[in-house]
């Protein structure tokens, strides 16, 4: 014997019972977003990227304004992407640490088994996550990185050293910025996935970015170069710089090269954590 469908009364005259259908992906989409907007973590962590990240641009281009200029009087090579100096401290911190806590905060609620209830088919979710996280810090990433290079830019035109936009590599430097603050939310995101733990996924993750990342070029020869250009942080942060300063091809990818072995990273990285979520009990 087979269950008969699920039905619904149909509205108006004439009209019969039709077929409940299966929630689509725009449903979902839209009840990641009702979950991602409504916990106050969310609002807390892009307060910090976007203040955080420009209040310490101020004050580092306040600090090194002077040296800065004495610098190019001495012709020595210029970095320019000072001016984007704090989102490379607290916006990296602040967008890795959403994306861990997106799904890690479920995890530890117990929120995710009425997610999994409401919503079985959990490639899904993972994937409407990713959407929203990437979109979500692209967008206030872009807003912070014009903050910052206009902040960053007071001091330094003081001293007569100032950065315009059309200075090479500068816009592309704004908008790699968000596009790399978006990546490193989804990195966190599938770390998250991976480790269900917050504290163990950021330490690991920013472990990984911030000081294995730079260890790695201590091991000798062409593998260790090789390591240190391919670690996510290294690879990723390439498309935020500009300046003479930052051009070392021997040692890091170009800009567009960089970002697009990280965005591969990110997404094997995703790969792995959906068939491990679809895999485990929640």
């Amino acid at each position: 014997m087979t269950a008969a469908p699920a039905t619904v009364p149909g509205s108006g005259s004439g009209s019969g019972p039709r077929i409940e259908g299966r929630a689509g992906f725009g449903n979902v989409i839209s009840s990641e977003w009702m979950k991602i907007r409504t916990v106050r973590s969310t609002f807390w962590t892009l307060v910090t990227l976007f203040a955080g990240s420009a209040l310490i641009t101020l004050l580092i281009c306040l600090a090194a304004a002077n040296s800065y200029a004495k610098d190019l009087a001495a012709g020595k090579p210029d970095s320019a992407d000072i001016v984007l100096v704090g989102l490379a401290f607290v916006g990296q911190i602040a967008a890795y640490v959403l994306g861990v806590m997106a799904i890690s905060a479920e995890y530890s609620t117990g929120g995710i088994r009425t997610t999994l209830t409401a919503m079985p088919r959990r490639t899904e979710i993972l994937v409407a996550k990713a959407i929203l996280l990437a979109v979500m810090v692209f967008v206030v990433g872009l807003a912070t990185a014009f903050l910052c290079f206009y902040l960053g830019n007071i001091p330094l035109r003081a001293k007569d050293v100032g950065v315009d936009l059309s200075y090479p590599g500068a816009t592309r430097g704004i908008f790699g910025s968000a596009l790399y603050l978006s990546g490193l939310a989804v990195f966190g995101l599938a770390m998250g996935f991976l480790l269900r733990h917050t504290a163990g996924a950021i330490t690991i993750g920013l472990a990984l970015i911030f000081i294995i990342g730079n260890l790695v070029q201590l091991i000798p020869g062409s593998v260790g170069r090789w390591l240190y250009k391919v670690m996510p942080g290294n690879a990723g942060s390439q498309v935020t710089s500009f300046g003479e300063s930052n051009r070392h091809p021997d040692k890091a990818f170009a800009p567009w090269t960089g970002f697009t072995v990280f965005a591969i990273e990110v997404v094997v990285l995703l790969i792995v954590g959906a068939l491990l979520f679809e895999k485990r009990d929640a």
